[in-house]
């Protein structure tokens, strides 16, 4: 395990892509650190800061589907950010996931394999997704 390189997860043990990248991240090698956020909630500057890191605008970082984003009406493209941050702090699940830091960088890891950008080492291959889909194969390389 890298103590020198930290990872953090925002996740939700309900998503099959949460846990792809949780997993993944453990079979390189690190313990992350696990924000479970729907237990949590959000900040308005923790949200802010995340998303300007990770180079994403509240609306690209808005779960459209599996969240109450439409019935709240949000899915209007004149609803703005301001508003689109205010839910999200009083609706953790309308924020995508996972969010993942590390010294490289803040991703929405979605797809999962977007995961792989931000450690310095990866797990041994071969490593699948829970649905067999291989992301690594088994001499170490990714697959594309």
């Amino acid at each position: 395990m890298s103590t020198h390189f930290p990872v953090v997860i925002h996740h939700n043990p309900e998503c099959g892509t949460s846990r792809n990248v949780l997993e993944l991240i453990r079979a390189a090698g690190y313990e992350p650190t696990v924000i479970l956020y729907l237990q949590t909630g959000w900040t308005q500057p923790q949200l802010q800061a995340l998303f300007a890191a990770a180079g994403l605008t509240a609306r690209d970082a808005l779960r459209t589907t599996k969240s109450p984003a439409a019935e709240l009406g949000l899915l209007d493209p004149s609803v703005d950010d301001q508003a689109l941050l205010s839910a999200m702090v009083a609706h953790p699940v309308l924020v995508n996931r996972p969010i993942v830091a590390t010294p490289k960088g803040v991703r929405l890891c979605r797809p999962s394999e977007r995961t792989l950008d931000l450690l310095e080492k990866w797990p041994p291959g071969p490593f699948a997704k829970e649905d067999g889909e291989l992301l690594i194969d088994a001499s170490g390389k990714r697959i594309a």
